[in-house]
């Protein structure tokens, strides 16, 4: 899936996270990326990004 690749996530993309309080609910926050947080090229769970509103969580859509 392409939000557990490194290299699809970017500065400035739209994308939805799962925030760490709404991993058990699943609920997903919308928002631009602001900076990625996770240093390997892929993770399983989706990579961890910062947004520009400052929440952290893990990319589980790229919004087209």
């Amino acid at each position: 899936m392409p939000n557990r690749l490194r290299k699809n996530i970017q500065s400035g993309l739209n994308v939805g996270i799962v925030l760490k309080a709404d991993q058990s609910s699943g609920y997903i926050t919308y928002g631009v990326v602001r900076d990625i947080l996770t240093k390997s090229p892929q993770h399983p769970h989706g990579i961890k990004v910062r947004l520009m509103s400052r929440e952290v969580g893990r990319v589980k859509e790229i919004v087209k």
